[in-house]
């Protein structure tokens, strides 16, 4: 599943791919809703819910679906999906870090750790 804006908002990593999940489902069922011309009612006879569970789906109420409850209304009205592992998202630090090495690996020096190295050799940082 590729980035989202939920990626940034969200507590964890884990809960992030939640969010994602269940909006992309949601965005999946309105469309189908919208396509096939029903009504809210006419969609929770399909969907076998009632009419303000249908009416929070289009209206994009996500706190209150579950993945499982999504997943499990996608045959109702013809859609399956498809389930792919995929590298992580990585995150903007991990990207700086990664800058910030060099060919060994190993971090660059950066400037403060010249005062430290100066110190150790007894010599006065100015000089350094």
């Amino acid at each position: 599943m590729a980035r989202s804006v939920f990626y940034d908002i969200a507590d964890t990593p884990g809960e992030a791919a939640n969010i994602t999940a269940r909006s992309l489902l949601m965005i999946a069922l309105e469309e189908r809703i919208k396509e096939m011309g029903w009504t809210q009612t006419e969609a929770a006879e399909i969907l076998h819910v009632n009419q303000p569970r249908v009416s929070d789906l289009v209206n994009g109420k996500l706190h209150k679906f579950s993945l499982d409850a999504l997943v499990n209304m996608l045959p109702a009205v013809g859609l399956t999906f498809e389930v792919r592992p995929i590298d992580r998202p990585r995150r903007q630090k991990a990207a700086k870090v990664t800058r910030e090495r060099g060919q060994t690996g190993r971090a660059a020096p950066s400037k403060r750790s010249a005062p430290k190295v100066a110190a150790a050799h007894n010599k006065p940082a100015a000089l350094a």
